[in-house]
């Protein structure tokens, strides 16, 4: 068995601010991918992953039976399979902000979810709501907490714009230009990042009043901003929105960015080279870059792997 495969995806607009009702911008990413696969467990990976849905299954059959929750699993069926020699073959990288987790969450739900909402049906409002929250449930198995907006991107495979926490919509963005100068790239941080931990400070500095005004005068409005340049194509205006909101992360997010970028965050912002963002929760994995112009990019960054994900 080899199940269909299942993308990566990369916010680029909303970490952090979506908790707090900012805009947000999810698109898929498809050079990394995942797919559920049956086959003997040759390898520690495979194992790794085959305990790992071992214990998911054991946090789903914990969430089948709660009263409030609209979503029921095959759950013979999953355990019989992960008894088999089930596990998910993915090149997403764990830790990274690429969505790892949600890939597992939409696979799972795709092929195990009872009377589950297809991709071939109307998506109306309530049904992408109700995708969105069915997921938040299944992925905090991982997370803690999570928005359920990773997994419902795997499973659409489409741009996301979220547009306040009750509303969400599939976005149209505007078309690559190929031969463009202008991208958004990945910046490999080297390190691993997790989730939970960088949530928590974040949840610890929200009690601070000056970090909640922060938060909603400065980096939700540029947020905001940078979502509504970005879909209308005005390059212009996006990246004067991004550098404004580069400086916010910095000066405001310093543990979500490792302690040897900090010096490369803050010279782009002066040379105008490249503007640096987080990609998800921080903490590791990769960063999130524009730049106007890439080989300058690539020079100003010569010491560090870049990988374009989208060229204006």
């Amino acid at each position: 068995m080899k199940g269909p495969l299942f993308y990566s995806k990369i916010l680029l607009f909303g970490e952090y601010g979506i908790i707090k009702d900012s805009r947000g911008l999810s698109i898929p990413y498809n050079f990394y991918k995942g797919a559920l696969k049956i086959d003997n467990l040759s390898s520690s990976a495979k194992k790794k992953s085959n305990e790992e849905l071992l214990a998911f299954s054991k946090y789903l059959e914990s969430i089948h039976y709660k009263a409030d929750i609209s979503v029921k699993f095959d759950l013979e069926s999953l355990i019989d399979d992960i008894e088999k020699g089930m596990y998910f073959d993915s090149s997403i990288p764990q830790g990274y902000g690429v969505g790892s987790s949600g890939a597992l969450v939409a696979a799972i739900y795709d092929k195990y979810a009872v009377d589950k909402i297809t991709i071939l049906e109307n998506l109306n409002q309530p049904k992408l709501k109700k995708l969105k929250s069915i997921f938040a449930e299944m992925e905090s198995f991982f997370h803690g907490k999570s928005s359920g907006l990773d997994p419902l991107n795997s499973y659409l495979s489409l741009p996301i714009l979220i547009k306040s926490k009750g509303s969400i919509e599939p976005a149209g963005i505007p078309s690559q230009t190929k031969s463009g100068r202008g991208a958004v790239f990945l910046l490999d941080s080297g390190i691993v990042g997790e989730t939970a931990p960088m949530v928590n400070i974040f949840m610890e500095n929200m009690k601070q009043e000056g970090f909640r005004k922060m938060l909603k005068n400065r980096f939700i409005k540029h947020t905001d901003a940078c979502v509504e340049s970005f879909l209308k194509g005005d390059v212009n205006t996006l990246f004067s929105n991004v550098k404004s909101l580069s400086k916010v992360v910095l000066e405001n997010f310093k543990p979500m960015i490792p302690q040897n970028f900090h010096e490369l965050w803050k010279k782009g912002i002066e040379s105008n080279a490249y503007y640096l963002k987080l990609c998800g929760s921080g903490g590791g994995g990769y960063i999130l870059g524009f730049t106007e112009n890439i080989e300058e990019a690539r020079k100003a960054l010569k010491d560090h792997k870049l990988e374009v994900v989208y060229n204006f």
